[in-house]
């Protein structure tokens, strides 16, 4: 079952850049290329059967109040009538005090077209700070409603990212989180990725690996193709913001 949050990171984009204003916002956005689409440790494409593209723009207040759309390839085996996930969200991202620390909330519906029996919602909550070169930020992102449509299941995404800036405009950074899941049949899984990011030419280039604890035992997916969309992968990607 698949989800996207890549928004949560483009909308950081549009809040740092300086630019022309509209409404009382400024507008700004992302697109990207790769070689899987990723997302808790499962490929959203099969295993690259389809190519990674992704983009999203978004308009942010000055109050950090902000609302966008968000769009990307998809493929899910067994699903043909699932070729793309689209979504709105909207959020507010700002400081705690004077504590150092920030949080961005946000709320996304995940829409699939031709196919809107799987689409649901979740509500992103981060908290973060910087220590020096390191960025550590917190997440913990409930569903809304059914997860991917299935009746009485819940789920919460539990994860730390942490982030080391590094000289020439390189970067390290990972994800490590609990995908918890209930409801009849339904059971959790551990995820983590880590990568390296390279500024260059006005681009960002990412190598990132990701991998999970899925196996043959899983109860959602323990079976083959289960484990084909959950097993280890690296993953090259490039993406633009504006």
């Amino acid at each position: 079952m698949m989800i996207a949050s890549i928004a949560v990171a483009l909308t950081h984009t549009a809040f740092a850049e300086d630019k022309p204003e509209v409404l009382g916002g400024t507008i700004g956005g992302s697109v990207k290329f790769a070689t899987d689409y990723v997302f808790r440790g499962e490929s959203e494409t099969v295993s690259g059967e389809i190519p990674a593209v992704q983009a999203s723009l978004t308009w942010t207040h000055s109050s950090g109040a902000y609302v966008g759309y968000f769009g990307s390839t998809n493929k899910f085996e067994g699903s043909p009538d699932i070729s793309a996930v689209v979504g709105p969200y909207v959020g507010k991202y700002g400081d705690i005090g004077d504590s150092g620390v920030a949080y961005n909330v946000m709320a996304f519906a995940y829409q699939y077209p031709g196919a809107s029996r799987y689409n649901y919602s979740e509500l992103y909550m981060y908290v973060s700070k910087q220590f020096g070169p390191v960025n550590l930020k917190l997440e913990v992102t409930p569903t809304l409603d059914d997860w991917f449509g299935v009746n009485g299941w819940k789920g919460v995404n539990y994860a730390i990212h942490p982030k080391v800036a590094l000289p020439h405009d390189f970067s390290v950074d990972g994800s490590f989180g609990y995908q918890e899941l209930t409801g009849d049949g339904a059971e959790g899984w551990r995820h983590w990725n880590v990568g390296v990011t390279k500024k260059l030419w006005g681009l960002d280039f990412d190598l990132r690996y990701h991998d999970t604890d899925i196996d043959r035992g899983h109860k959602v997916y323990g079976s083959p193709s289960g484990r084909k969309i959950f097993k280890e992968r690296v993953v090259f990607a490039v993406s633009k913001s504006f």
